[in-house]
């Protein structure tokens, strides 16, 4: 039981000491966006800090717009009866004035100012620690004042704080002065000499947490920021998406390319083959002329042919001779041919008086198939033909 509460208070410090911190680093945030839009688009959006300054005067409230550390006076008006029921300013204000949130300025007469040096650590909880200081510092106990704190600067380990306090009775005065305004009030500050709020809000404690007015407004905000990070993350996915399709593409035409390439070049192989094989064929083949020379030197001179042909590696001779019966033992032994044949009867030519002879052989043809070619097809193949 005893660690839980330990614990528990744990998380409650944690707690406290985060939550300024957030809110200010909000704050931080929030004024460092609005800098960077013109002074009319801080206005529409409402990130410019305004506010409806209402100060007692004589006879009447004096209106004033406190709007980017500026304040301009708007108008004298009296103090509206006690018995009226509706917002009397709602009738005097255009519609956007009248949603701003309004003060009361209390003069700086009306309150006591103390300036204190805290150590650095005191600023996560500033207004719970000047709260303990109210009965040292002013004549007057927590219980009959209103006050807040309000940071000055740091100075090393040290912090600069003042401490603001009212009593309670004139700031009940004063807000009783203001009839039917006082419920439609966000908060009480104090005039500084220049006629400025000075920073701070000494409304007591159920007016103070009265709804922000722009919390809806920063709702908005916030949504729409998300949206637009939504937007953002999606574009960025989209745009990962097209890169990957665009690289699929380029890798596709790659392959495409690649696939053409090795079909080229197996086209190349095969052409370069075919041609060795012809080169091979003709190197083992003796040429026509080689043929018919061989065959002059090898008939006799009384021996006329009509026709030589040669298809494929058979010779057909057809002719007249004298000596057609002696022709095959003529051919014989020749290294051109081989296996010389009569084909047929011989016929005799009663105009010539000779004999008509067919005669075949086989052309001796070497053998011209290439060597074989490694498994792998690989460029060395290739080259060595």
């Amino acid at each position: 039981m005893e660690s839980r509460s330990g614990l528990r208070g744990g998380l409650r410090r944690v707690e406290g000491s985060l939550r300024p911190r957030l809110r200010g680093f909000r704050q931080w945030w929030t004024r460092s966006l609005a800098a960077w839009l013109p002074a009319r688009m801080r206005d529409l959006f409402g990130l410019s800090p305004q506010r409806l300054l209402l100060q007692p005067a004589e006879g009447g409230l004096q209106l004033a717009l406190w709007r980017g550390e500026q304040v301009r006076t708007l108008a004298h008006v009296p103090l509206p009866p006690e018995v009226e029921q509706v917002d009397p300013l709602g009738r005097l204000l255009a519609p956007s004035m009248a949603r701003v949130p309004r003060w009361l300025l209390l003069p700086g007469s009306a309150v006591l100012r103390r300036r204190l040096t805290l150590p650095a650590a005191a600023g996560d909880r500033l207004r719970e620690v000047l709260g303990f200081e109210i009965d040292r510092q002013t004549p007057f106990t927590a219980a009959d004042v209103s006050y807040d704190a309000r940071p000055l600067g740091r100075r090393g380990d040290q912090l600069e704080a003042e401490l603001v306090v009212v009593p309670r009775a004139t700031l009940s005065a004063a807000l009783a002065a203001l009839g039917p305004l006082a419920p439609t009030l966000a908060g009480v500050d104090v005039a500084e000499a220049d006629g400025s709020p000075l920073g701070v809000n000494l409304a007591s404690g159920a007016a103070r947490r009265r709804d922000d007015p722009s919390r809806g407004r920063n709702l908005i905000l916030l949504l729409v920021a998300l949206l637009a990070l939504a937007a953002g993350m999606w574009q960025m996915l989209a745009n990962r998406e097209a890169a990957a399709d665009f690289f699929a593409a380029q890798v596709e035409a790659e392959v495409e390319r690649a696939r053409s390439a090795s079909l080229e070049r197996r086209q190349l192989v095969d052409l370069i083959e075919g041609g060795a094989f012809l080169r091979a064929a003709r190197a083992g083949r003796p040429t026509m002329v080689e043929v018919m020379d061989e065959l002059a030197r090898r008939l006799p001179d009384d021996t006329y042919l009509e026709k030589l042909s040669v298809e494929g590696d058979r010779i057909l001779l057809i002719g007249l001779s004298r000596e057609a019966s002696a022709l095959v033992a003529r051919l014989q032994g020749s290294t051109l041919w081989s296996e010389p044949t009569l084909a047929g009867a011989l016929q005799p030519d009663p105009r010539t008086r000779m004999d008509r002879f067919t005669l075949t052989a086989t052309l001796n043809v070497a053998d011209a198939r290439p060597a074989a070619r490694p498994a792998t097809g690989g460029p060395d193949a290739a080259g060595g033909h």
